[in-house]
């Protein structure tokens, strides 16, 4: 335009053409690039606004999970491998973004932009790859894979298609360019392009996996709630003012489903009590959220009742079964009072008892006896001073008002005689002198219910031929064991005199403990 035989002025009319037209694309490669800038800001928005969305519903199915674990426990799990998985990976592409503006004076002045060194250094050597360009391709096709196996079934698509590398087209990592040659992905997305540009598309990319991580806990969490509505799910119980009831007493139990909307109504029941047919209006009613029962309670005893109930959903009758039981039980007039361990009680030690009048609840039944101390519950324990019996009173209070009070009296005994024993064995025993030397001199209680920790404090120690030895502790001392050394082999040593007590009772004074013969066997 400025060359050829033209005039000084036609050529510097021609060169400023040429400036203004250069200063307009200037202009315009600036504002494209400002655009980019931009959009990579309201991505990153939006990016912060997902993940603060989908630690909400993390939270929410980590809550469902603590509930109910057999339902929402895999889910949860599966979440959580999600929300790691891609946490990992979007720090990793916030690592690239990191190194391409570190050295940018003013990270925001987006017109300046326009270099496209950084990747194309990063991720290619000349026609192929580098190692962090093959370790690029391999962030994203791990998380494609990995995502997917764990993703709902509905989703397994989306993730593969939203994080393929290639156009779809064909299953060779290329996308077709507008000349119609084929080109590698990496290479079509991120060599040549601006710093900007590249910018926006690694916070898209991170936008990918934040609604992948958004829509896999979306549809976890929605799609288990859509099979706890369903009323193919759902069972039956009964509903009742008590747990049992008195023959002569009117049944005021209903049947209801679990967990459903009390203001479902069913359209229809068919039930029968043990085997009897019940009819519709005298025997029960269809109310909101299942059925009245009009029954009486019956003879004591179990009476079960089953059949079926219909609801309307979508259109048709859904069954659901019947199949629930209570019981009727005699009314009572005395209580019922038994000792967990025998039919007597022991002196020394705490003995548990079982104190309860059947049809009334624990909270309004009382006991009292000297040595008596409720823990909770129905369950007492006593411990028994002086005499040779004691009288524990049992009262309560019937639903109907009425108090009951009964007496019952257990024997008191002394806690058996103990057994001494060296090495653990009782009455007698035979070894060697240096086992005798070492071993360690006990009491124990044969055939005692109770399980009480004895210790021995001291016994005496007697060699034929030779004067008794006192003893303190339970081993033998220096001069019993000076002793053992001058007895001869096959005579008996005797351990007598024990003096034993209970660990956590000092206080009890044990019977006399039986002694121990040790016949030496060298």
């Amino acid at each position: 335009m400025a060359g050829g035989k033209q005039t000084p002025r036609q050529k510097m009319i021609n060169l400023m053409y040429l400036i203004f037209i250069a200063m307009l694309a200037l202009n315009m490669s600036k504002e494209v690039l400002a655009a980019f800038g931009i959009m990579n800001e309201k991505l990153q928005t939006s990016n912060e606004k997902t993940a603060e969305s989908n630690d909400n519903f993390l939270a929410s199915l980590e809550t469902k999970a603590s509930e109910d674990a057999e339902k929402y426990g895999e889910l949860y799990q599966n979440a959580q491998k999600i929300k790691s998985l891609s946490q990992e990976y979007f720090d990793y592409l916030e690592s690239l973004k990191k190194g391409m503006t570190e050295k940018l004076e003013d990270p925001k002045d987006y017109a300046r932009m326009d270099n496209s060194d950084y990747l194309d250094q990063k991720l290619f050597q000349g026609d192929n790859l580098s190692k962090d360009g093959k370790e690029f391709m391999k962030r994203i096709n791990d998380y494609r894979t990995q995502v997917a196996a764990i993703a709902p079934a509905a989703l397994k698509e989306a993730v593969k298609t939203r994080f393929a590398i290639g156009d779809g087209k064909k299953d060779d990592g290329k996308v077709e360019k507008r000349d119609g040659t084929r080109q590698d992905w990496i290479n079509y997305h991120y060599e040549g392009y601006p710093l900007v540009a590249s910018l926006a598309k690694l916070t898209s990319l991170q936008a990918d996996v934040k609604a992948t991580e958004e829509d896999a806990l979306k549809s976890m969490l929605e799609g288990e709630l859509t099979n706890q509505v369903s009323l193919t799910n759902f069972a039956t119980s009964l509903l009742a003012s008590k747990s049992a009831f008195y023959n002569g007493d009117k049944y005021d139990g209903k049947i209801i489903i679990s967990k459903t909307d009390k203001t479902s109504t069913p359209v229809k029941a068919e039930l029968t009590l043990d085997g009897r047919k019940l009819t519709e209006g005298k025997d029960y009613k269809l109310e909101a959220g299942g059925v009245q029962m009009l029954i009486g309670a019956g003879n004591p005893g179990d009476h079960d009742i089953v059949g079926t109930m219909y609801f309307m959903q979508d259109g048709e009758e859904i069954p659901v079964e019947v199949k629930n039981s209570f019981a009727t039980i005699s009314k009572p007039n005395a209580a019922v009072i038994a000792a967990d361990k025998m039919n007597v009680v022991y002196r020394g030690v705490a003995n548990p008892m079982t104190i309860s009048i059947p049809g009334i609840p624990d909270n309004k039944v009382s006991a009292s006896a000297p040595g008596l101390s409720k823990r909770s519950g129905s369950k007492y324990v006593m411990n028994p001073g002086k005499g040779r019996e004691v009288t524990i009173s049992a009262s309560g209070i019937l639903p109907d008002g009425q108090r009951i009070s009964t007496p019952a009296t257990f024997r008191i005994k002394d806690i058996p005689r103990p057994g001494g024993t060296v090495r653990g064995e009782a009455g007698s025993a035979k070894m060697p002198r240096k086992n005798l030397e070492i071993s360690t001199v006990g009491a124990m209680l044969e055939d005692f219910d109770f399980d009480l920790n004895l210790a021995v404090s001291g016994f005496k120690f007697k060699v034929p031929g030779q004067p008794t030895i006192v003893v303190n502790g339970n081993k033998l001392n220096a001069r019993a064991k000076s002793a053992l050394r001058r007895a001869k082999r096959g005579e008996a040593v005797q351990i007598f005199d024990i003096k034993a007590f209970i660990t956590n009772n000092k206080s009890y004074k044990l019977k006399k403990v039986s002694p121990v013969v040790v016949e030496l066997t060298n």
